[in-house]
């Protein structure tokens, strides 16, 4: 449990900083600028400050407060950040107009005081419309209902008997301050409504201590599947007392597989189903993903699907012959255009790919996390049907 507390405080303290560096950016972007009077630049200021502070301070407190307090604040202060992060995004497009401006006025005549002022307030006005407005479309989108998607995969070595093997699989669901009983229990409801033969939950299942969340995950008992209901640990998992939750999902009737394998089928029509523990998981004593461990003496005839939270656990899966890896822990980006720097730690991002012979579904996150938005990434459901033959991609 201390080695939770401290891996959430290092998360914390690298998190706060990136959300002054935030902050001080849209500070410097929309308020600094004296053409917009001092009373504008200082109230400005005191509220950059301010909600600069609010989301590390939530973040602190959510976890001391109960539940109804944390929630409140949390959702106040989350919604606040996606608001942030949009704005960050829009005023990073006003970059290319600003140097123009500079530019005409380096080289030709400068703008006059009044120009000066009219477009500092048009880039300001504009920005704070557009981007009240996506946050609202991203917010509607975070909290409506989750999609289902089918993906027909296909395995050289799947047993032509099990064709069209069902895998229904739910990611990234962060159930805590923001997400909790009533919205899983729409998820679980879609995810039985697919007649999965599995369900694969690929970590970030939580944001919570088992005494905070008991309650708000039991509706995965509920989950139903004719193979079982199997799920690995994700990153947030080691922020919120990893094995005390291992211990909760067992006593839902919920597999958890560490660096292990189970056989699905029998005989000849039967494939193996392997999970790995998260990829950041080594730093906390008795954790950390072997793949190696979970595959040892496996059929290497028969096909074999991996749980891994993290798309980059595919360099492994590949060098050990795994035919396809499910994966999450990236959200698709969340709000576009954050994929771009997600791409910069992951190989993967989202969707159906490919890397040497090995295919991987990285899930887009049932849920979400931080702010309640999605902005061009819906999340999802994903139902991953398992054909025989050679790969499409």
């Amino acid at each position: 449990m201390q080695r939770s507390v401290l891996q959430y405080a290092v998360f914390l303290a690298v998190f706060s900083t990136l959300v002054a560096g935030l902050h001080a950016y849209l500070w410097a972007r929309l308020v600094r600028s004296p053409d917009l009077g001092q009373s504008y630049l200082r109230y400005g200021t005191r509220a950059a400050i301010g909600l600069g502070l609010l989301l590390p301070i939530g973040l602190f407190a959510s976890r001391l407060l109960p539940r109804a307090a944390a929630s409140l604040l949390a959702w106040v202060s989350y919604l606040w950040f996606g608001v942030a992060v949009v704005l960050f995004f829009l005023l990073l497009g006003t970059e290319i107009l600003r140097g123009a401006v500079f530019a005409v006025s380096l080289f030709g005549a400068p703008a006059s005081p009044e120009r000066r002022v009219f477009l500092s307030r048009a880039i300001a006005a504009g920005v704070g419309v557009l981007g009240v407005v996506v946050s609202g479309v991203g917010f509607a989108a975070a909290i409506g209902p989750v999609s289902v998607e089918t993906i027909p995969v296909r395995l050289r070595r799947f047993p032509k008997a099990l064709d069209g093997f069902r895998i229904v699989q739910i990611s990234d669901l962060h159930i805590g301050p923001t997400l909790g009983k009533s919205w899983l229990e729409d998820v679980v409801a879609r995810v039985n409504a697919q007649n999965p033969d599995i369900v694969a939950i690929t970590g970030d299942l939580v944001d919570g201590s088992v005494a905070d969340l008991a309650e708000h995950v039991a509706p995965l008992a509920k989950l139903q599947a004719k193979h079982g209901v199997f799920f690995v640990t994700g990153n947030h998992e080691y922020y919120s007392g990893a094995d005390a939750w291992i211990a909760h999902l067992r006593s839902l009737g919920i597999t958890v597989l560490r660096n292990e394998r189970v056989t699905i089928g029998e005989g000849d029509a039967a494939f193996d189903l392997a999970g790995v523990d998260d990829f950041a998981s080594r730093r906390f004593p008795g954790h950390g993903p072997d793949l190696a461990k979970a595959l040892d003496g496996r059929d290497e005839s028969r096909e074999v699907v991996l749980l891994a939270h993290q798309p980059k656990q595919i360099v492994d899966a590949e060098k050990l012959g795994v035919g396809l890896q499910l994966s999450g822990h990236t959200h698709g980006g969340q709000i576009y255009p954050w994929g771009f720097a997600v791409k910069l730690d992951q190989p993967h991002l989202k969707g159906l790919e490919r890397r040497g012979d090995t295919q991987i579904y990285t899930n887009r996150g049932t849920g979400y996390w931080g702010p309640p938005m999605r902005v061009g990434v819906p999340s999802e459901i994903s139902v991953i049907e398992l054909h025989a033959g050679s790969p499409a991609v």
